[in-house]
């Protein structure tokens, strides 16, 4: 079997957002993502999800690292002084490195 690696990139932020920065995310390269309703609670309080201005999303873009890199950067720029959201990167071996 071979397996590369490849960044996952979560991001969770305000589903307000979602149009923005998946736009953001085929600009920047990124071939695909997952997209999941999520709930929590944070610095910025409790997200529940209940009504569409309080519903956070979970976002996860399985990509090159210079490519996570890219996003990572233009969402610290645009989104994290004024929006609710995390980013974070982890290392996934892939089984088809060809589709990211």
């Amino acid at each position: 079997m071979h397996l590369e690696t490849r960044k996952l990139l979560t991001i969770t932020t305000e589903a307000a957002l979602e149009q923005s920065v998946l736009e953001d995310l085929d600009r920047l390269g990124a071939h695909g993502y997952t997209i999941v309703d999520a709930r929590g609670r944070g610095h910025r309080g409790s997200r529940n999800a209940s009504w569409d201005l309080t519903s956070n999303i979970r976002i996860e873009v399985v990509c090159p690292e210079q490519v996570a890199e890219a996003i990572v950067t233009h969402i610290r720029e645009h989104y994290y002084a004024n929006y609710a959201m995390i980013v974070f990167l982890s290392d996934v071996d892939v089984l088809r490195p060809e589709k990211f």
